[in-house]
């Protein structure tokens, strides 16, 4: 900007400077709460007007015009669309709720306030919440069918092919062993059968019920719903296509992305051809016969799980390592578990060919696989992939929009849930370096909505986070792993307390003695802190769930051994642990 001749009114300076520029950074040379306030408006791309007001020309008469005008001294002092932001801290703080991006977008008209991509837990949970903070709200929701043609309703992976149908087949498989342990409480009955097409239709009409009520709650809520595929055509408009090839076009001023992920297949031949994914498996209408599961992700083993528990001939092939990204040390616990249940495991092995040899319902496919440079053929009727997932992010036209994805993972890079774009933002699976946990992607939507619209400044914590993995003996953890907190803190700073149990129901079938096991994880140096937390037992969800919120609470190894426990079960065993695994006693308990 040119300097203030002498003789203009160094207020009528500064309203034309603010009028007649979008966004106006009055600023010091030199000045480094400045240069971090200029940096925020680099980053989003966003083009500002700087004024130093220490240049020669403007001097004195300009700050004090300006501290007149905002009742503000120093600076920076920020100006976007005409009217005063704030200072420093102002803008920071616009930035991290997310208000920042919707002040640029000011004065432009747009059919939209939030445009959701994704019909998922997140998505859902954001667009019904703007909707209630009185926003105008869209979720675009588009199934792309899987290789063998399988599609399904609104709702996500969650309700229609993971968390859902996975945990009501693992209770079949309970059931299934709930009446083997019932002779030994003395029922008596004759040999039950187990029929999948069954269990298959009573699961798929509870889950129609779901995608219907999940339609409704979008009407009910003013949010429109619109079954299409999403395309950026630039940063605030989309192109749509429906099933039928139909387009329309619609622009937001906000956009979410919750588009989450979908199976990988491995680049070898017949694999899309003659294989399933755990997207296929809840649909099939027929039973799955002998098994081979690639993969050792939890979706691996828990889909080998309950289909060994309903009764079926299952193979595990495991490239490398169970459970990559839990701890290894109950990682191997389960693995010796399912062993013990009947599932075969080959490791390391992978599978290198797939080849149809008999059509059928099921059929049959010949498998050549590698294990440690030996050709292994066999022949099973299903082969499973479970080898990772893949965010949805491709073919959206992101690269329009201006979002950055990493290259390697397609995974989004976020800070506060906002991408580089500041109108755009995302949840869920898609994230870098977040849990892929469908309670994780709900909170973090609400909260993002109500920080855009409700004026809240509450994050999503990331940390801490519950979950639990459906094997045959249930998994549940909060926080580190062993191995990563000793990498973290060193092996010097760490304590795990651990025992080893039976569980009562499993002591009179005389199943699985010991097979129980418990520990935490706890940072010495901060009076045992706990770190992480990990049960393998029964029920292992409820477990885990109340002591998520000890956990929030920054609960010590003291703290539980003042808790009074509740006799008999499992949960109690943390209470009483006395055990540390430096001291290398026995875990074994003794009496109840």
């Amino acid at each position: 900007m040119p300097p203030i001749h002498n003789g203009t009114d160094p207020k009528d300076t500064i309203e034309k400077i603010i009028k007649g520029n979008k966004v106006v950074i009055f600023s010091a040379s030199g000045d480094p709460t400045c240069a971090q306030t200029k940096e925020i408006f680099t980053s989003l791309n966003e083009p500002y007007v700087s004024i130093e007001v220490d240049d020669e020309g403007y001097g004195p008469s300009i700050q004090e015009a300006l501290s007149q005008k905002t009742g503000l001294s120093g600076v920076p002092q920020v100006f976007v669309g005409g009217e005063l932001l704030g200072g420093s801290e102002d803008t920071a703080s616009a930035l991290k709720k997310g208000t920042l991006g919707q002040l640029l977008t000011n004065g432009i008209s747009y059919d939209y306030d939030l445009v959701v991509i994704g019909g998922g837990s997140g998505g859902l949970a954001a667009s019904k919440e703007a909707a209630k903070l009185g926003k105008k709200v869209a979720v675009c929701d588009f199934v792309k069918p899987t290789p063998k043609g399988t599609t399904w309703g609104l709702g996500g992976t969650c309700v229609n092919v993971g968390c859902i149908p996975k945990k009501l087949m693992h209770n079949a498989a309970l059931l299934g062993q709930g009446i083997q342990d019932s002779k030994s409480f003395g029922w008596e009955m004759q040999d039950v059968q187990f029929k999948w097409e069954t269990m298959r239709g009573n699961i798929r009409d509870y889950i129609a019920s779901l995608n219907w009520k999940y339609r409704v709650s979008l009407r009910e809520a003013g949010v429109d719903y619109i079954n299409a595929y999403a395309h950026f055509v630039d940063p605030h408009k989309l192109k749509l296509t429906d099933k039928k090839g139909g387009e329309k076009f619609i622009t937001s001023r906000d956009f979410l992305l919750a588009m989450g992920e979908r199976p990988r297949y491995p680049d070898i031949p017949g694999a899309r051809e003659h294989a399933i994914s755990s997207d296929d498996l809840f649909f099939l209408p027929h039973c799955p016969g002998k098994t081979l599961v690639v993969g050792a992700s939890y979706v691996a083993l828990e889909c080998a799980g309950f289909l060994r528990g309903i009764g079926f001939d299952v193979t595990v092939m495991v490239r490398s390592i169970l459970l990559r990204g839990f701890d290894q040390d109950m990682a191997e616990r389960i693995g010796e578990h399912m062993a013990k249940e009947g599932i075969r495991f080959i490791r390391p092995c992978v599978p290198t060919k797939l080849e149809l040899i008999e059509e059928g319902s099921p059929g049959k496919i010949r498998v050549t696989a590698s294990a440690n440079g030996t050709e292994i053929v066999e022949e099973f009727n299903t082969v499973l992939f479970a080898v990772g997932r893949e965010p949805c992010t491709h073919s959206l036209g992101l690269a329009e929009a201006g979002v950055n994805v990493n290259p390697k993972n397609g995974k989004l890079p976020v800070v506060n849930e906002r991408t580089n774009v500041p109108h755009i933002y995302a949840v869920g699976d898609i994230l870098e370096g977040r849990p892929e946990l469908t309670p994780v992607a709900i909170q973090a939507g609400i909260l993002l909505a109500r920080r855009l619209y409700g004026g809240s400044d509450v994050q999503c914590d990331y940390t801490n986070v519950p979950t639990t993995v459906f094997t045959p003996i249930e998994y549940g953890c909060i926080g580190y792993s062993e191995e990563n907190a000793i990498a973290k803190f060193g092996e010097e700073s760490i304590e795990v307390f651990h025992t080893s149990f039976t569980p009562l129901e499993w002591t009179l079938p005389k199943r699985g003695t010991d097979a129980g096991y418990l520990k935490i994880v706890c940072l010495i140096p901060e009076n045992n802190r706990i770190l992480g937390f990990h049960y393998l037992g029964p029920n292992a969800g409820e477990v885990t769930q109340g002591f998520a919120t000890a956990m929030k609470l920054n609960a010590t190894k003291a703290d539980l051994d003042a808790t009074i426990g509740i006799h008999p079960t499992c949960a109690e065993l943390f209470t009483t642990l006395t055990v540390s695994k430096r001291s290398g006693a026995s875990t074994k308990q003794g009496g109840c």
